[in-house]
């Protein structure tokens, strides 16, 4: 079963490329913990990824290492991508961007149920310049 969950955690990344995989990969009833908020469900997930694909539609993700134990399966990633489009009512920079982070995938009846994500959300904004380091402090 490890090596079943390994696979499809890894499948789960080729959402970028192909939003349509959604629902082969997630359960309905999905739920993605982000740095910033909780997705549910296939609609929520759909506009977030539809968002972010918007500001960066050359969004690719590495998937760096994969380790797997009883239903939960980790990995580690880099995305990298340029912002062409806007992003949280951020204009487009057209600067490249490359971020690390770590998700928890917890899988149920050969389906994700529920994510949780590890990156570093100010240090996108940084790279591209909606916040300088000097704002950050400050928040």
């Amino acid at each position: 079963m490890s090596d079943q969950n390994k696979e499809l955690a890894r499948r789960s990344w080729e959402l970028l490329r192909d939003p349509n995989i959604l629902e082969e990969v997630y359960a309905p009833d999905l739920v993605w913990h982000e740095p910033d908020q909780d997705i549910r469900g296939f609609a929520e997930a759909k506009k977030f990824v539809g968002g972010y694909l918007s500001a960066f539609p050359d969004l690719r993700a590495t998937v760096e290492d994969v380790l797997a134990e009883g239903d939960k399966v980790v990995t580690r990633w880099t995305i990298r991508g340029t912002h062409q489009g806007e992003l949280k009512g951020i204009a487009p920079t057209g600067k490249q961007v490359e971020f690390k982070g770590i998700t928890i995938h917890r899988v149920a009846g050969g389906k994700i149920v529920e994510e949780w994500e590890g990156y570093d959300n100010l240090g996108v904004m940084l790279e591209i310049g909606a916040v300088t380091p000097g704002e950050s402090a400050r928040a």
